[in-house]
């Protein structure tokens, strides 16, 4: 029998759920940093609604440790894979594949998986490696914005948790929303062509 609805959700960390330019960091170990808006209520939700939820993150131990708990996230995930403790960082499979194999999802279902994550190179890469779906969290341009490839492109791209929240909705009711799919607008070219168009607005009106 097929089984619908996600298996689990695995998200990556610096500017997916803490915003890295608020990082402070004491011998390269990130002690607190502010949370992209949104994301610790969308986490919450998705705990309340049952999901399984994993972090997959190229980062410090004590950094995911000290802001995960800081804001009390911690206990909301059911593993980590974590390139300080494994040795490699993503696109590696291993990377996907520990978390993936720690909640005890096998190979057919790994379809039914979510991967959110804001650098194409490292997870959309890997994470289509994996046939996993690939979902570019896209809000500032920190990092690379257009892919170098096929396979740094994401099936599906958001610029803020709200957006996350309601593709997640649909595909945990087996929906392939067109509204996400990718290539979209990115958040900071609509605000300046609103802006634009403001402009442009109150000129005709004098």
């Amino acid at each position: 029998m097929t089984q619908s609805g996600l298996a689990a959700i695995l998200f990556d960390l610096g500017d997916v759920i803490m915003r890295e330019e608020t990082e402070e960091k004491i011998d390269g170990v990130t002690q607190r940093a502010d949370l992209v808006p949104g994301m610790a209520d969308l986490l919450r939700q998705l705990r309340r609604q049952g999901q399984r939820l994993g972090l997959v993150a190229d980062t410090r131990v004590g950094t995911y440790r000290n802001v995960l708990r800081q804001h009390d996230l911690h206990g909301l995930f059911d593993t980590f894979a974590i390139s300080d403790l494994l040795g490699c960082d993503k696109p590696d499979r291993r990377m996907f594949a520990h978390a993936l194999d720690t909640l005890g999802i096998p190979p057919p279902d790994w379809p039914r998986v979510v991967m959110v994550g804001n650098n194409l190179a490292r997870d959309i890469r890997g994470a289509n490696a994996l046939g996993l779906i690939s979902v570019w969290l896209a809000w500032n341009e920190r990092y690379p914005t257009v892919a170098a490839d096929p396979s740094e492109q994401p099936r599906y791209q958001v610029g803020a948790p709200s957006e996350l929240t309601a593709l997640l909705a649909a595909l945990n009711r087996d929906e392939r929303p067109a509204a996400f799919a990718y290539p979209r607008p990115f958040p900071w070219a609509m605000v300046a062509r609103d802006a634009n168009h403001g402009g442009a607005g109150s000129d005709n009106g004098d």
